[in-house]
């Protein structure tokens, strides 16, 4: 089992997973050049947070165009797994990976601070150590985190089971006010049809451990080493 992290000019957080997965997952992670042609043999690729390319244009407008790209676009047409972290979540979603597109925060201020996230779908590859309903403590630091689609590119989105998280309250309450961002309906995180495809703004490499006030960043990846083991035995 091989993980992958894209490093974008500007990506910052590509330590934070580096370390998350090599040292207290214990599994194998190598970083792949934003102007590399090919992902090599990698089962999971992971589009870290920062600033790639100074968020010049838009958050991830400009990585979207990186040579990786193709690559990782390539892989995931192909059934293998991506996940994107804040940024690598916008990107994602300039690139059309998935749906939607994320706007400067409602209150134009960058948030740096702990929040709580509901589990809506927990059938996923990400998801799939949770329940449906359970609260994962993370931490966010955006400012670009304002996620919304069309009203009725989001009924597809609820129908299909590709809204992934919410922002809640500590209590599990989907309110205005545990919404750090304005993203409609409360959206922390989605996916694209097929299940394959992921992003959130909050970060759970940040959370790998309660040294950094929350472990539960690791109910994501243990979900994604699990669907992998099982996907192996298959």
């Amino acid at each position: 089992m091989k993980f992958g992290v894209i490093v974008f000019p500007g990506s910052n957080c590509d330590l934070d997973v580096y370390y998350l997965v090599r040292d207290i997952l214990k599994k194998e992670v190598e970083y792949i050049r934003h102007d590399a042609k090919t992902i090599g043999h990698s089962d999971l690729i992971i589009l870290p947070g920062g600033f790639s390319y100074g968020d010049y244009l838009r958050s991830g407008a400009i990585a979207r165009f990186s040579p990786i790209m193709a690559a990782v676009a390539d892989f995931a047409a192909h059934g293998g797994l991506v996940l994107g972290i804040c940024n690598g979540f916008q990107v994602l979603t300039e690139a059309g990976m998935l749906p939607g597109a994320l706007y400067r925060n409602n209150h134009r201020q960058f948030r740096c601070e702990q929040v709580y996230i509901r589990v809506e779908n927990a059938k996923l590859p990400f998801t799939g150590a949770a329940k449906r309903g359970d609260l994962l403590k993370l931490p966010i630091a955006h400012g670009d985190g304002n996620y919304y689609v069309p009203p009725d590119q989001l009924t597809e989105l609820e129908t299909n089971g590709q809204i992934i998280f919410r922002y809640t309250d500590q209590n599990g309450a989907v309110k205005a006010e545990a919404n750090p961002n304005g993203s409609l309906g409360n959206i922390a995180g989605a996916c694209n049809r097929a299940g394959n495809v992921a992003g959130l703004m909050p970060h759970p490499e940040r959370a790998g451990t309660n040294a950094l006030g929350s472990e539960d960043g690791l109910v994501i990846f243990n979900s994604i080493i699990s669907y992998l083991q099982s996907r192996e035995v298959a």
